[in-house]
């Protein structure tokens, strides 16, 4: 191969980081966007995170068509075919979140419509968390850094904590005012939505992290979620 196939080679690799690096800052944005609707019941904010979907698609399928056309053209081995493959599954990955960011944020134009609730507040916080995870791991593609991968994969757990804590207050509101099921019912799947953000920002942990090092992490995934563990207790009022 001669020095001009290479350099157009490189070249074209480097089109498709950055590419993905695009599509991950719209993603960011949209998850704050979304997360700003819910903590500030902001509607314009949320229509905001609705209306960015389309180009987060429309990216996701840009840099596959590329990296597909790479793959058979150029055959790539090793390092070069590892940072293709992981610019596909990155872009899969962002997409999931923004389909996330764009059902938290018609969820939040519902709920704005009614009276507010304190814990939206709980639901900011795991949002606020969730975009610390999206931003550093997103950073440490960028930068090529698998420890900084591998800290947003061990802090998984974080989220899944807050999401715990939140899905019993929303069980006790319900409970206690069954008036609440409607509106709490939208909260939990925004808090869900927010989680499933946060796994997916710990797949693409892993994708990095197997790009820098070409291995994987040999240890089981630190989930914390035990809400499907939950019971709900039932009082049966009949007489």
């Amino acid at each position: 191969m001669n020095d001009h196939t290479v350099r157009s080679f490189d070249e074209q690799l480097q089109a498709l980081a950055t590419l993905v690096a695009q599509m991950g800052g719209l993603t960011e944005a949209q998850l704050a966007a979304a997360i700003e609707a819910i903590a500030r019941r902001d509607s314009q904010a949320a229509e905001t995170a609705v209306a960015g979907d389309g180009r987060i698609d429309a990216l996701q399928a840009e840099i596959e068509e590329r990296a597909v056309k790479l793959l058979a053209l150029r055959q790539p081995m090793a390092v070069d075919l590892r940072d293709t493959l992981a610019a596909i599954k990155i872009a899969g990955e962002l997409e999931r979140i923004g389909d996330l960011a764009k059902n938290i944020a018609k969820r939040a134009l519902v709920l704005n419509r009614e009276p507010p609730i304190r814990l939206t507040q709980s639901l900011a916080r795991m949002g606020k968390a969730a975009q610390g995870q999206l931003k550093q791991v997103l950073d440490s593609f960028s930068n090529r850094n698998a420890d900084d991968a591998e800290a947003v994969w061990r802090r998984d757990g974080e989220i899944d904590e807050i999401y715990n804590s939140l899905f019993r207050e929303l069980l006790t509101y319900m409970m206690e005012d069954p008036r609440t099921i409607g509106l709490c019912t939208h909260l939990l799947f925004v808090a869900k939505n927010i989680e499933r953000s946060g796994d997916h920002c710990t797949n693409i942990a892993e994708v990095v992290y197997h790009m820098v090092k070409a291995g994987h992490l040999n240890t089981a995934r630190p989930k914390a979620d035990t809400t499907s563990e939950t019971s709900v207790p039932y009082e049966n009022h009949s007489t």
